[in-house]
């Protein structure tokens, strides 16, 4: 199974909390997270964008880097781990994202592909003046269809003249062109967003559920699997999972508790009333799993929580699981928890036994500070 780290490309990480850590988000820290994913012989990480945040207390979100421009600094001091970066595809023309993924490219020598998102939260949009109005929550993955289509042109062929009803190419150029297969990553749950990572992405990312339920997101692996059934492609799972691990599992819960005691209740109010904007026939299930107050402090993903052994034990459940090919990581505590998962919980998985780690004996804090 692959491991993916969530890079902490906004404040605080994925937890609305005053008990949580609290840091602004900086290029050295995101390049400390890779490089320590990169020593440990983990996959990829996959940075997301965001415009505009939640606000409350803890200003969750409202300091965010850019994608693009991070993993073009990140893809210069790696020289293993694959990179992802996130278009945000209603204020980033496709030909342009084309030409800035292939430039990373080529910095990263074959390492980089794309995250692509329609755009869930009005506000990020309209502060700019580029919201194009509610109807979009209902034709969101058309405009993406067409927008995707116009990348594949480009990356493939290094020319489009692609012509829909959103971009209208002619003889549009991209060179030089990438020298790897470029992979796309969706994140879409709702049967729109199903059928267009099965037409067009090569992963489909979808949200863990519950505490401590690995399997819980099954249902989304088989409807990915049933909708690839029509396409005819091979298009994998990548689950979202939060690690909060410890020596025992009633440390690591105390931890838990600890972070819900102090949930930001006017930042998750922010993600409750942005989330129930989308009212049309193809609403986001992940953004409405986010938004249920049930366990906001998080933005409800799965969570596991536990001794390290337990939480191995519960990741190679998450392997089990049919058409799943990897999971995309978050932690309460980033570099910690990186570290932690290194040493302390990959050693245990059974699905991991064939990765090229470095044994805790041999690992030197000094080589990740180069």
């Amino acid at each position: 199974m692959n491991i993916g780290i969530f890079i902490p490309i906004g404040n605080n990480g994925w937890l609305l909390s005053e008990n949580a850590p609290q840091y602004k988000p900086t290029f050295a820290l995101n390049k400390e997270i890779t490089l320590k994913a990169e020593h440990y012989g983990l996959d990829f990480v996959l940075s997301m964008i965001k415009l505009r945040g939640f606000g409350g207390k803890t200003e969750f979100w409202d300091h965010n880097l850019e994608s693009f421009t991070l993993m073009a600094g990140l893809a210069a001091v790696t020289t293993k781990i694959k990179l992802f970066a996130t278009a945000a595809s209603l204020v980033m023309p496709p030909a342009i994202v084309a030409r800035m993924a292939s430039t990373i490219d080529s910095i990263s020598n074959g390492r980089f592909g794309v995250n692509l998102v329609t755009g869930w939260q009005r506000p990020e949009y309209s502060q700019m003046g580029m919201w194009p109005g509610d109807q979009f929550f209902g034709t969101r993955y058309q405009y993406l269809s067409e927008y995707v289509q116009v990348l594949r042109d480009l990356w493939g062929r290094g020319q489009s003249d692609f012509k829909g009803e959103h971009f209208q190419m002619e003889d549009c150029r991209l060179s030089p062109q990438p020298q790897a297969d470029m992979k796309v990553i969706c994140a879409g749950a709702s049967d729109a967003g199903m059928d267009f990572s099965a037409k067009y992405a090569d992963y489909n990312f979808c949200f863990g559920k519950g505490v401590n339920t690995p399997k819980a997101f099954a249902p989304s692996a088989q409807k990915l699997i049933e909708a690839t059934a029509k396409t005819g492609r091979h298009v994998t799972t990548y689950v979202l999972m939060m690690v909060i691990a410890d020596e025992t599992d009633e440390a690591a819960r105390a931890k838990w508790e600890h972070y819900k005691a102090g949930a930001d209740q006017e930042a998750i109010a922010w993600l409750g009333v942005q989330g129930a904007a989308d009212t049309k026939s193809g609403a986001d299930t992940n953004v409405r799993q986010m938004a249920d107050p049930t366990s906001a402090v998080n933005i409800n993903m799965g969570t596991l929580i536990g001794s390290y052994a337990n939480v191995a034990r519960m990741l190679d459940e998450v392997a089990e699981v049919p058409g799943t090919e990897g999971v995309l990581l978050t932690f309460d505590d980033f570099v910690k928890g990186v570290g932690a998962f290194g040493e302390r919980i990959q050693p245990l998985m059974k699905s991991r036994v064939n990765v090229d780690s470095p044994v805790p004996s041999q690992v030197q804090p000094q080589a990740l500070a180069a």
